[in-house]
């Protein structure tokens, strides 16, 4: 193998969790090599949750690896699929989306990726392309390509099953969809999470059965959220949007652990290896690892937004850190029927706390200030006219005006 594509397999292997089969994608390196044809890479999306954070874009980030590397980035978006919904890891048969909230969330996704993908080198594809065309007949030969047994042996069916929960006859089409998917877009490589093994090596199966060259498979790693156990979910409350705000995005890496701080860059920093060995030495040998999360936590701000944004973010972190207030504090207008306003019922009001509840559990915590001054007392009274600047937590703040 030369050096090349040494190169090339140690960037596409990098925070992978499985390549099937490797042999066979280092021949289509090769291939591609001598003819300079660019290879077909593949990654499937149902549009239902159109709102991404960082563990989503593990996958996508791994597709702009191979953009880089010169490929073809096929970008599936699974109008027709999404329809059926993929019912993988699902205990239960999960509702269909409607054709009108396919069409919206597809555009949605669209709009976020390419703050990742190059545009001009990305392919979006919709399935319902070859999908509709298939027709009754085209799915019932596609339905005898593999036997009931065969589908059972897929983890979440075979658990619905011995525990008789339903499965609705259509979620067997779901994997050989996607895999029929592979072989209309003719990919020598598809992307997912380690959830979709089965389907994507549906894939492979499906080809062989066309006459085609089997595509490589390549599995990714469900990202950790915050707390560095459970997944990354919104839901769990333990997500980074790509879409929130620079200074939010900064500081939740900034409060990241140092352990976790190199899972995130592998999956997600698109710096060297060589650069990421650089800085794992310079912390071996001494040097701070909160100045690597800094330099991380700008790439990430600088890809969702902006370089300016991720100076200023940066800016705000560290004042924030001495105690101090942000430049860029909202400003709120609370209107009161009464001469006063318990505190508790202020911060609500001004948006910093979702309850009076949660705001009396940040006073106890200590993680309230007006004026910079610790609130201690949650029975404290703000009289109509009152002025200031009240933070909860470290990333909360608004001037707040009674009136």
């Amino acid at each position: 193998m030369n050096t090349d594509i040494n190169q090339s397999l140690a960037i596409i292997k990098r925070g992978c969790e499985e390549l099937l089969i490797e042999q066979e994608l280092i021949e289509k390196l090769r291939l591609n090599a001598k003819s300079g044809i660019p290879l077909r890479i593949k990654a499937g999306f149902d549009p239902t949750a159109p709102d991404l954070h960082l563990g989503h874009t593990v996958l996508i980030n791994k597709l702009r690896h191979f953009q880089d590397l010169g490929h073809q980035i096929l970008f599936l978006i699974g109008d027709f699929t999404g329809m059926i919904g993929d019912p993988t890891g699902k205990s239960a048969t999960r509702p269909p989306l409607t054709k009108e909230q396919v069409i919206e969330n597809a555009q949605s996704y669209a709009e976020q990726v390419f703050k990742i993908l190059d545009k001009d080198k990305t392919e979006i594809v919709f399935n319902s392309s070859w999908l509709i065309d298939l027709g009754a007949a085209g799915m019932l030969k596609l339905a005898s390509s593999l036997t009931v047994a065969r589908m059972l042996e897929r983890d979440d069916f075979s658990k619905r099953f011995k525990s008789n929960q339903p499965i609705a006859i259509h979620e067997f089409m779901y994997p050989l969809l996607q895999g029929y998917d592979s072989v209309a877009l003719k990919a020598d490589v598809e992307l997912g999470g380690t959830d979709q093994k089965f389907n994507l090596l549906m894939g492979r199966e499906l080809q062989k059965q066309a006459g085609q060259s089997q595509q490589c498979v390549l599995t990714m790693p469900l990202l950790e959220g915050l707390d560095g156990v459970n997944k990354m979910s919104k839901s769990l409350n333990n997500y980074i949007g790509i879409n929130e705000a620079p200074e939010i995005i900064f500081a939740k890496l900034m409060s990241i652990s140092d352990e976790l701080m190199w899972r995130y860059i592998e999956l997600l920093s698109f710096q060297s290896l060589e650069t990421v060995q650089q800085w794992k030495s310079a912390v071996a040998a001494g040097e701070n690892p909160r100045n690597i999360k800094v330099r991380f936590a700008q790439e990430i701000v600088t890809r969702f937004h902006s370089q300016l944004d991720a100076e200023k973010a940066l800016s705000d972190f560290q004042t924030r850190a001495k105690g101090g207030v942000p430049d860029d504090v909202p400003e709120v207008t609370v209107n009161i029927d009464s001469a006063s306003i318990g505190v508790a019922q202020l911060l609500k009001l001004a948006g910093l706390v979702e309850s009076t509840s949660e705001a009396n559990r940040a006073i106890d915590q200590g993680g309230v200030k007006l004026d910079s001054e610790k609130v201690s007392d949650k029975s404290l009274q703000l009289n109509k006219g009152f002025t200031g600047v009240a933070q909860v937590g470290k990333r909360k703040f608004a001037k707040i005006n009674v009136v």
